[in-house]
């Protein structure tokens, strides 16, 4: 035997040291190198990574997406196409500085003490330490990334692509600055779009309240109104109170005045569309400042907007007495002064559903304020169109997310872009005179003139990564290169929570400035759960490391794992048992791989031995890798990770280490020429470790530089052929042939179980043919029938003297019989055997039922229906012989 250089057992940590430096050092996945291996004219195949947020460690969520990125560049790379893996990250503004900020607060200050530009140095800090742990657990996990081209959100480029955006979009009046009710989060004290927030239920209490008339009316014999709201501190914001104008309750309240409690205000009753008569009372406030709702009804109406509250969420002036208090204090001490001056009727407690900010995870505020926003509808309607066209659109995999896609576009609203940060791209806006009557705006690169003032704002986050997918290919300045080449990239891999988020925006984007789709296909994953399903979490205390995995099991367990645990966009569930079993497999491979290099030759060629000189079991074992090779490339075009793996996994476990390793041992340990079985072996141990590179590329790489062929070659698998159908080696006669053979040794071996005849005991096997085929695959094999059965004597034959007691199992075409008198049972064979016609019987009713349906017959491919006919006849002749065999034992027993 062969010394090699491999542990008996899988030691993941040994496999991957220095290996990725390696990688790297070569520049093996920079596309000039791909380039130069290939040759000619390669081509391209790109994909941008979703750039992570600078806040922290990737967490297994990044892992999962990140590993199917590898997968499909790294096969890609193999077949040689010119791909670009495109790394960045993202400066994620608002979730970034409130890291910064809730460090510093640890220290006893705020980025107020500091200032912009220390407080911005002090994140840029942050950014390089948390940047430099992301590339670390990267490299971890192996990821086939081109450093050369990495990218930040932040870089002067990408800054350059963004304020051409803003400054065309403004040109174009697809921007726009204008006061509006905002959703806005207090201790970030930034306003959010829609979709940065998030609702909980939380709970709290409808106050009803009385407002009284101001005139000496009455309305039911009482001289107030009484109007209910969950939030009393807004109440120094009224302005009115509405009812629907076809109330008919209210029709002559209309026009009367009401006093606001607490300040003494008077305020009209007007009547709007807007108000629900059936809700509560029929009568709401109206507080213009402070809900959306009611800011369309003030435009409607005229109404005075009265801001109560200041960016921290603190009462202002306009509160009276309560200014300065902080907003829930406020309303404690309201309802308070309600009760106590006979205003508040009464308190129902309620849970109600309350937006919070994403990031800070603090309740928002409905809040009137200046921002820049996005006019949305527009650029929806030029995405809704363009993906009507088959060969523009982008295609949604699994497709069923294009509808979620399609309706959020139909139904979407302007999109607030400014943000009060001051970490991220400050809005190319000047004023001159701001805040006076002579204000004048100008929006531009830089100020027209001395005395110009530039917007303090920042630019929401996925402003700028709207444009990622071309920015970061040299947009706008150099359209000749990589942008040229690689853009529209193929296939952006992204979770189904952020489609509104990442996937839309940079598909109008990409459309408007670039005139094509930023990306050919978006994959869509789920989330990682626990093993119960549940989200998670730092509150659930369930979230688990990606790196701490990898140090226990390795990155390809990890990666098998991720790679094959769910399909297309579903949830995927994160146990240390199927870690195990990742670990498992991969041992499994290990160590068939070291017995199949420990049985090679120095010279053996990984090859397909001539045909004469293959055996059956090399002739079944090529074929079935020709099917696997078409298979697993077919369900990685598709994106069905989990599909490929499955074929692998079977194809390596079961026909490759358990059955055809096992059958080669009789030739490897005999005298004869053992050539064609090391050239088969070879060859499909190198095969396999192809097809295994883009999901697990440490352990195929170390092995297969262990081989023979690649001793003293400065050759890596990473950019060797990814393997191709050979129509030559299909044979299906070779797989039905060899599948009989493992039905009789299988069958032998499941009656010396029932039997409890172990191998070392001697047993006469008896095989009587019914289809003469068998009788000659049978005999040209008997020398694998003796390894695997052990048999004490073997006949096969057409004609085989059946003795009365013996275990039988009925296979396709043969009978096997087992002489066993007085080691088993009779009555226990006659009750086994009878389990087995009522197995056979419900096979055939089943098989009955299907061909007597006239649908499936008439619509089913013929090839589908001939194959159901096929079954039909085996399990009938199965059952013919299994109740003939159960009458011979009962008549001799």
């Amino acid at each position: 035997m062969r010394e090699v250089n491999m542990s008996t057992k899988y030691d993941p940590n040994a496999v991957e040291n220095g290996r990725y430096q390696h990688w790297l050092s070569k520049k093996l996945f920079a596309p000039e190198a791909n380039q130069a291996i290939q040759g000619n004219e390669p081509e391209p195949y790109s994909v941008v990574i979703p750039p992570p947020n600078v806040t922290g460690k990737l967490h297994l969520g990044h892992a999962w997406d990140t590993t199917l990125q590898d997968m499909i560049i790294r096969q890609k790379r193999m077949q040689g196409f010119d791909t670009l893996w495109l790394p960045g990250m993202d400066h994620a503004g608002i979730a970034t500085q409130a890291k910064v900020e809730q460090r510093l607060r640890g220290e006893g200050i705020s980025r107020y003490d500091l200032g912009r530009d220390k407080f911005v140095e002090q994140v840029w800090s942050w950014k390089n330490e948390y940047a430099s742990t992301i590339k670390k657990q990267w490299g971890k996990l192996g990821l086939s990334l081109d450093y050369g081209r990495e990218r930040f959100t932040l870089d002067e480029g990408l800054n350059q692509a963004v304020n051409k955006v803003f400054i065309d979009l403004y040109n174009k009046g697809l921007i726009y600055r204008g006061e509006y009710i905002i959703n806005w989060d207090p201790q970030a004290r930034t306003a959010l779009s829609d979709i940065e927030v998030i609702y909980q239920d939380d709970q709290g209490a409808f106050y009803h309240v009385k407002y009284p008339f101001v005139d000496g009316t009455t309305f039911d014999g009482k001289d107030y109104i009484e109007i209910a709201t969950t939030r009393p501190e807004t109440m120094f914001g009224d302005v009115a109170i509405a009812v629907n104008p076809t109330d008919e309750r209210y029709k002559d309240l209309i026009g009367k005045q009401v006093k606001v409690p607490l300040v003494d205000r008077v305020v009209p009753i007007i009547a709007d569309e807007y108000v629900e008569k059936d809700f509560g009372t029929g009568m709401v406030k109206i507080t213009p400042a402070h809900d959306p709702n009611d800011f369309q009804v003030g435009n409607r109406h005229n109404l005075e907007r009265i801001n109560t509250m200041t960016e921290d969420a603190h009462l202002n002036e306009n509160a009276g007495k309560y200014a300065g208090m902080e907003r829930f204090e406020a309303r404690k001490a309201i309802v308070k002064d309600l009760e106590d001056d006979g205003y508040m009727l009464k308190v129902d407690p309620l849970t109600h559903s309350v937006g919070h900010s994403e990031r800070t995870g603090v309740p928002i505020e409905s809040r009137l304020s200046t921002q820049w926003f996005v006019k949305m509808e527009p650029l929806a309607k030029q995405i809704l169109a363009m993906q009507q066209n088959p060969d523009e659109k982008v295609n949604f995999v699994p497709g069923r997310f294009e509808d979620t896609f399609t309706r959020w576009m139909e139904n979407i609203r302007d999109w607030v872009i400014s943000r009060q940060l001051w970490w991220g791209h400050q809005i190319p806006a000047w004023y001159k005179n701001k805040g006076t009557a002579q204000e004048e705006l100008y929006v531009g690169e830089e100020a027209p003139g001395a005395d110009w003032e530039r917007d303090p704002d920042v630019l929401d986050t996925w402003f700028s990564s709207a444009l990622w997918p071309f920015s970061t290919m040299g947009w706008p300045n150099d359209l000749e290169g990589d942008f040229k080449k690689y853009y529209p990239t193929d296939t952006l891999v992204t979770g189904y929570d952020i489609i509104f988020f990442w996937v839309a925006r940079m598909m109008f984007q990409g459309k408007e400035f670039t005139g094509q789709r930023p990306f050919k296909n978006v994959l869509i994953h789920g989330l990682i759960r626990d093993g119960e399903g549940r989200k998670m979490s730092k509150s659930l205390g369930n979230g688990v490391d990606p790196m701490d995995v990898i140090e226990k099991y390795g990155a390809d367990a990890l990666r098998w794992f991720l790679a094959t645990g769910s399909t297309p966009g579903q949830d995927v569930r994160f146990t240390y048992e199927k870690m195990d079993a990742a670990w498992n497999f991969i041992n499994k491979i290990w160590n068939a791989a070291r017995y199949v290099i420990m049985n090679l030759d120095d010279d053996t060629e990984a090859k397909v031995p001539a045909a004469d000189q293959q055996s059956l079991a090399d002739q079944w074992i090529l074929s079935r890798l020709n099917s696997v090779v078409i298979k697993v490339t077919r369900n990685f075009d598709k994106f069905e990770f989990g599909e490929a793996g499955r074929e692998l996994y079977n194809f390596i476990w079961s026909d490759f280490a358990d059955w055809y390793i096992e059958m080669t041992k009789e030739t490897l340990n005999g005298e004869g020429d053992k050539t064609a079985v090391q050239q088969t072996l070879a060859y499909v141990l190198d095969q396999t470790l192809r097809l295994l590179q883009p999901i697990m590329p440490f352990m195929a790489e170390a092995i297969w530089q262990e081989m023979p062929q690649q001793a003293g070659q400065d050759a890596d698998l990473a950019i060797s052929a990814y393997p191709t159908a050979q129509a030559q080696l299909a044979n299906p006669a070779a797989e039905e042939a060899f599948k009989s053979l493992q039905d009789l040794i299988v069958a032998v071996r499941n009656i010396r179980a029932e039997a409890n005849a172990p191998m070392s005991k001697g047993i006469d096997v008896l095989i009587k043919i019914n289809d003469v085929k068998l009788k000659e695959i049978f005999n040209e094999n008997a020398d694998y029938i003796n390894r695997f059965v052990h048999p004490q004597s073997l006949i096969i034959d057409e004609n085989v003297e059946v003795p009365h007691l013996a275990m039988s199992q009925v296979i396709t075409g043969a009978e096997v019989y087992v002489p066993l008198a007085g080691l088993i049972d009779i009555s226990a064979e006659i009750d086994r055997l009878e389990g087995e016609i009522d197995r056979f019987t419900k096979e055939v009713q089943r098989a009955q039922g299907k061909l007597s349906n006239e649908k499936f017959v008439n619509s089913a491919p013929a090839k589908v229906v001939n194959g159901e006919r096929e079954k039909l006849a085996d399990w009938q002749s199965k059952l013919a012989a299994t109740q003939q065999r159960v009458a011979t034992l009962k008549a001799n027993s």
